[in-house]
């Protein structure tokens, strides 16, 4: 059975987010918000968790899924071979709607990946996304919660018409701030790339 937590007032209790951030390290499913849209989001460095939220999403296996973090540390223990330019790019936008591609190390599991040997990472400024993924300890995998194909769920009401089993926490944090999927971006041969136009915008990357 699902647990709702309600975390909409003006003077939230973070320590609210023990127990899913605690369910989440343990492999469990948890929905969310960002300051994106919501997220359905479980252990991204546990393969059977993955595979699980994979199922759960009704979301193809051959679409890789990035990772929330809560900080720089959190996402040197799980890249390798990061470059001067993507670190400059998470200095200007991290924590922010960015996802930027970086190449994985053997802690993240291929099925995250769909066998590639990059991951997509991004650390959001809502808090509420900030302290789970700070309390779980370990990234976030968290693809937008929506039965893969559906539009992304903006507001606890849309995703709960979307998953009624298989979610051990409910957190509802009002409306997303943004409602638009984060800008996704990947550095090649020294050129930053736009994968997913977001809130970023193409000329804001460029100036950099």
């Amino acid at each position: 059975m699902s647990t709702y937590i309600n975390l909409k007032s003006n003077n939230i209790n973070y320590r609210e987010l023990k127990n899913p951030a605690e369910a989440i390290r343990r492999g469990g499913i948890v929905i969310f918000p960002t300051e994106t849209v919501y997220g359905i989001g479980t252990n991204g460095l546990d393969e059977n968790a993955v595979k699980r939220l994979y199922e759960v999403k009704k979301r193809p296996f051959n679409k890789p899924i990035s990772l929330l973090v809560s900080d720089m540390e959190m996402i040197e223990k799980v890249t390798k071979d990061v470059t001067e330019l993507e670190y400059r790019i998470m200095k200007r936008f991290f924590p922010g709607p960015l996802t930027i591609i970086l190449k994985k190390n053997q802690l993240v599991p291929d099925i995250l990946t769909s066998n590639q040997d990059t991951v997509g990472i991004r650390m959001p400024s809502g808090k509420i996304a900030r302290k789970l993924v700070e309390y779980a300890g370990v990234p976030i995998a968290a693809p937008s919660a929506n039965i893969s194909g559906n539009p992304s769920g903006t507001t606890m009401e849309d995703v709960q018409k979307e998953f009624s089993e298989g979610i051990e926490f409910f957190i509802d944090g009002g409306k997303s701030e943004l409602g638009l999927a984060s800008t996704i971006i990947k550095v090649e041969n020294g050129i930053p790339k736009i994968l997913r136009q977001g809130s970023i915008k193409k000329e804001e990357i460029d100036c950099l």
